[in-house]
């Protein structure tokens, strides 16, 4: 939840998450919250979980690289959903792929 401010015309021009004197609350997924943020410039919150969801992927492959855990210890739904995000980002990778995966010296 948001608390928020409004100008005279009704327009958000604060948003707090503590509570202050005079201000409306606002859930986070209401449209007048998510429009405040995204006129500031700040990043939608899908895009920064996204973002979030690759550094998350890239961790656990360098994880698993370096054998501090292995594909097979985590929850067959976690394997399942990696396994997929890899399969997608392998393919868009291999559509720019010229060599396609041959590591031989030229």
């Amino acid at each position: 939840m948001f608390q928020v401010f409004r100008n005279s015309d009704g327009v958000i021009h604060t948003v707090s998450r503590e509570e202050l004197t005079g201000g409306e609350w606002l859930a986070e997924n209401n449209p007048e919250i998510q429009a405040f943020f995204k006129t500031r410039g700040e990043p939608a919150f899908n895009a920064a979980d996204a973002d979030f969801v690759r550094v998350l992927e890239d961790l656990i492959d360098t994880l698993i690289l370096n054998n501090v855990i292995h594909h097979t210890d985590l929850p067959a739904a976690a394997q399942k959903k990696l396994l997929v995000r890899k399969g997608l980002r392998n393919r868009i990778q291999g559509a720019l792929n010229l060599l396609d995966g041959d590591d031989r010296i030229l």
